[in-house]
């Protein structure tokens, strides 16, 4: 726990002789932000005492400033050492049936959270294989199923886009969930000219066509291209490189990652020595279909870390695919229902609870890639000062990224000063820009705010740009006395020590397509 050497006395300060009020709205009025909607609140997160004001409870789309308030409310209803099972079911008929249990970490994750892709994603599988050889299971007779019941078969949450579903991004949603339910595709540009390039992916999986055109020519531009069409099994690479320029990866979805995870499985079993008779296939839950718990012996499980290193995957690097796992989770748990609908309900009977008016909500779902979302700036607010006084502050305020040092925050703030105080998730989508999070000392002890900046036609980067210049004036306007530290840091700054561990690299939020 954190100790305090003195009372938190928090006070606003003028800033280079303007209020933050005023100086915030000169940032906004100014070049490509002035087109553009903005909705902001900033409060004394102890008090609530409103600091600056704009729009603060006009629905606005919130991007991924929603995982927000999807990880509070799965803190809130697990605790932060809640874990997710998932099991392997040896069946009286004779299948054998993976069970999936809403865990999104059977991936290369390393937890607690380091680096993207630093392990071997087929070594969560292995380990489950090797627990069914060691129940002396060296044949199955059925078939081997992946059971993503738990939850209610809907892939893809109300108003995602076509256009995102086929990229690691918009990946479709199962209680049964492997590598993220997507594949990298890496293509390597030939040495010599003429030859091409060529095309791995990894895990290796034949359900995708590949079509590649790619040129290799001598003193051509390295223009690597990708394509795929919403539900097509076909994979287009194009356009040019030099010999032997450098190789370019990309992430595409699976569309069943209940049969992918089965797949799989069958591949690690077959390493260990158990033979599978049948075929490896999905079995999914309709809408409003019972739930009906595979029966049989259990000759394997995992646990997945906590749920307070999950939350901070979904927080750091905004994994949409894991927010919506603990959407569908809290609505199976609290509603009896494993479903998106159960979880927007939950959800929005929490925010009305912290006193939220309904009008100021439109839920679709737990990630924000939803663009019919809708969420006001104070009711973000709401939650930062729920989650700040609550027994799982800290765990939240650490989940965030750190302004410049970490996550999706990471290359943001340049040239503006140590904006490490400051602990905010980003949310981007194609005209919309956010932060939402902490400025201050750690837990959330300062101010929480909320920026949001609807129907910017400017480039992105000069909204992020204006977003940055607010969040380092509201750093700024703050003074503090007693500083709640009682340990010498690791990484130096004007508010306090972050600790080298904390140093996490960013993983980009959305793919790009052109690599």
């Amino acid at each position: 726990m954190w100790r305090y050497a003195a009372a938190f006395i928090l006070v606003t300060f003028p800033v280079h002789g303007q209020s933050l009020a005023s100086r915030i709205e000169t940032i906004l009025g100014s070049g490509g932000a002035a087109r553009a909607l903005w909705g902001v609140h900033v409060v004394d997160a102890a008090t609530g005492r409103i600091l600056c004001e704009r729009n603060a409870a006009l629905p606005m789309t919130p991007a991924s400033n929603m995982k927000l308030l999807t990880t509070a409310l799965a803190l809130k209803t697990f605790g932060a050492e809640h874990r997710f099972e998932t099991r392997v079911v040896l069946t009286g008929s004779g299948d054998l049936v993976l069970v999936g249990g809403a865990d999104p970490s059977i991936s290369g994750r390393i937890y607690p959270y380091v680096r993207e892709g630093t392990a071997d994603p087929r070594q969560r599988l292995a380990d489950l294989a090797r627990q069914v050889a060691a129940a002396g299971v060296t044949r199955v007779e059925g078939d081997l199923i992946g059971d993503d019941t738990l939850h209610e078969h809907e892939p893809w949450p109300d108003g995602w886009a076509a256009g995102d579903v086929p990229w690691e991004y918009g990946a479709p949603v199962s209680a049964l969930t492997y590598n993220d339910n997507a594949v990298s595709i890496t293509i390597r540009p030939a040495r010599e000219a003429g030859e091409g390039a060529r095309v791995s992916l990894k895990p290796a999986l034949g359900w995708f066509t590949i079509h590649n055109t790619l040129r290799v020519e001598a003193g051509a531009k390295r223009e690597i291209r990708l394509d795929r069409l919403p539900g097509s099994a076909v994979v287009r690479i194009y356009g040019t490189a030099p010999p032997g320029a450098a190789a370019a990866t990309q992430w595409i979805a699976v569309d069943d990652p209940a049969r992918f995870a089965a797949e799989e499985f069958r591949k690690a079993l077959l390493e260990e020595g158990v033979a599978v008779m049948g075929a490896a296939r999905a079995r999914h839950r309709g809408a409003g279909e019972p739930w009906v718990e595979p029966q049989g012996r259990t000759v394997a499980q995992r646990l997945s870390p906590p749920l307070a290193e999950i939350v901070t995957v979904v927080n750091k690097v905004s994994q949409n695919l894991h927010a919506e796992l603990l959407l569908r989770e809290i609505g199976r748990v609290k509603r009896g229902r494993g479903a998106r609908s159960a979880g927007v309900e939950e959800l929005e009977s929490w925010l009305i609870s912290l006193g939220a008016d309904k009008p100021e909500l439109a839920l679709a779902d737990g990630s924000g890639l939803s663009r019919p979302a809708l969420v006001s700036p104070r009711v973000i607010t709401a939650v930062l000062r729920s989650m700040a006084a609550s027994a799982d502050g800290e765990t939240f305020w650490k989940s965030l990224p750190v302004g410049g040092v970490d996550g999706t925050l990471y290359s943001r703030f340049r040239g503006l000063g140590d904006a490490s105080a400051i602990r905010a998730k980003t949310g981007t989508i194609r005209h919309v820009s956010a932060l939402s999070g902490y400025a201050g000392p750690p837990t959330g002890q300062g101010v929480a705010f909320s920026i949001i900046a609807n129907h910017a036609t400017a480039p992105s980067q000069e909204i992020r740009a204006a977003i940055d210049r607010i969040g380092m004036a509201i750093l700024e306007s703050l003074r503090w006395i007693g500083l709640p530290w009682d340990e010498g840091p690791d990484v130096g700054g004007p508010h306090g020590p972050y600790r080298q561990s904390e140093r996490l690299p960013i993983y980009r939020e959305h793919a790009n397509r052109l690599l």
